[in-house]
């Protein structure tokens, strides 16, 4: 039986606010508020609020048949907190429809997983996220996603390490050859982490073609879409349908039928024996075939399929190795303010803006004129950032007394699970029906 693994992203940029070279050291806020209530806002109203019904629709009409995988940043929660919390009540209607698989992913959206000395910066992030969706949705995630679908072999030996047992990454053309996106593989580095690998051309052709009169395919429809599914080779097993949920309703305005669209892909399904899963269900019900092996980071973006697009230029890498050279100091901080600007800076989008490479796909970089005003913009902020961090913990602070601070916060944080534990232990003993 054919089976369609769908999964949505859901991830809000922070804006940046014009922040010039005489404001270091006395202006510490960095952001657009304006922008931002903006941005989510319009992309809440018409995309994301019109998706989620839509899909709470098609999982309760389902009764179990339909399922869906969704992944959240951390700060892009925090963005839907703030200024569109009819978002979070929605997903947490979804949720409680047993039909939604929550995915890990970094807390900022950001590229530590690429930084030689990032691993301490990407745990804390993904742990972080992961108890954010445990605390809205009651879901401890399984399965990761990095951002942007980055991943390579250690990447991988790495979020397997961390427990998880799958991974979301792309189908890169350059990395599986002749072999199919349509079948599931694991870790060359740990054979327990399963690999999921995006068809990309199956997602693009929802996310970005649906709506475009010139394409060979319009109009697309629900039955000729799973038509291709079922003609597909009859091993084919898992069709990994990957894309942002503002694919509904931005990429893809409403008025182009898109949520019908959607919402009849499980009726055409059912008619040709095709089903969905969570990625979880896949991994107990497929068996990996075979490892994969990238050597090299891969992701979703632009053709090339790689970090190009984030570390392709010299501003980019001088931004990147700047803002994680100060990782490990920045977590070992208790100020919420600075670990808040941490996870902002993050964002992969702020380097995303650096870019130089000639795109098929004009790219809005908002207030900036080009990617180096963007550099200049984020580096005077960065500059700030730094400073404040070394105010916070001095340059001059030896190893040994870094390692005692780590140290003491690895054992607080070995003393809070060992708490918890006891207190879901004395909770369950709680819970039991007493005997006579």
């Amino acid at each position: 039986m054919k089976t369609i693994c769908l999964y949505f992203e859901i991830h809000q940029i922070i804006h940046l606010k014009r922040y010039r070279f005489f404001d270091i050291g006395t202006d510490h806020y960095y952001y657009d508020d304006y922008a931002n209530e903006t941005s989510i806002t319009n992309i809440a109203e018409n995309s994301y609020i019109p998706a989620l019904k839509t899909l709470i629709k098609m999982a309760r009409e389902g009764e179990g048949a339909f399922k869906v995988a969704l992944s959240l940043s951390g700060v892009g929660l925090e963005q839907l907190e703030r200024y569109a919390p009819q978002v979070i009540d929605l997903l947490q209607e979804l949720s409680e429809t047993g039909c939604v698989e929550f995915i890990a992913e970094p807390y900022s959206h950001g590229l530590a997983s690429l930084a030689p000395n990032g691993e301490q910066s990407f745990r804390d992030e993904v742990k972080r996220q992961v108890d954010k969706i445990n605390q809205l949705f009651g879901q401890k995630p399984k399965v990761f996603r990095n951002s942007s679908l980055i991943y390579d072999d250690e990447i991988g030996g790495l979020v397997a390490d961390m427990g998880f047992k799958g991974i979301l990454t792309e189908g890169a053309k350059h990395i599986l050859g002749w072999k199919s996106p349509h079948y599931l593989y694991h870790c060359v580095q740990n054979p327990n982490l399963k690999v999921f690998t995006r068809d990309y051309k199956l997602s693009d052709d929802i996310s970005l073609r649906f709506s475009n009169p010139s394409w060979e395919a319009y109009p697309l429809m629900a039955d000729k879409y799973m038509d291709w599914i079922a003609q597909s080779p009859e091993e084919d097993g898992v069709f990994n349908i990957f894309m942002e949920l503002c694919a509904l309703g931005i990429y893809q305005p409403l008025s182009s039928n898109i949520l019908d669209f959607i919402y009849n892909l499980p009726k055409a399904a059912k008619k040709l024996g095709i089903g969905f899963q969570t990625p979880s269900e896949v991994i107990k019900t497929h068996k990996a075939v075979s490892e994969i092996e990238v050597p090299y980071p891969m992701s979703w973006n632009d053709e090339e399929r790689d970090t190009s697009c984030w570390l392709g230029n010299v501003m980019q890498r001088e931004a990147f190795d700047k803002l994680y050279s100060i990782g490990e100091r920045v977590i070992l901080t208790n100020d919420k303010h600075l670990r808040q600007d941490w996870d902002y800076l993050q964002a992969s989008n702020n380097f995303r803006f650096m870019t130089t490479k000639n795109n098929a796909v004009s790219m809005d970089r908002g207030i900036y004129e080009s990617p180096y005003d963007a550099f200049t913009n984020y580096m005077n902020i960065l500059g700030d950032f730094l400073q404040r961090v070394n105010w916070a913990l001095p340059l001059d602070i030896d190893t040994e007394e870094l390692n005692a601070f780590q140290t003491t916060i690895s054992n607080q944080d070995k003393k809070i699970q060992s708490l918890e534990k006891q207190v879901a232990r004395l909770k369950a003993a709680a819970d039991k029906p007493k005997k006579n």
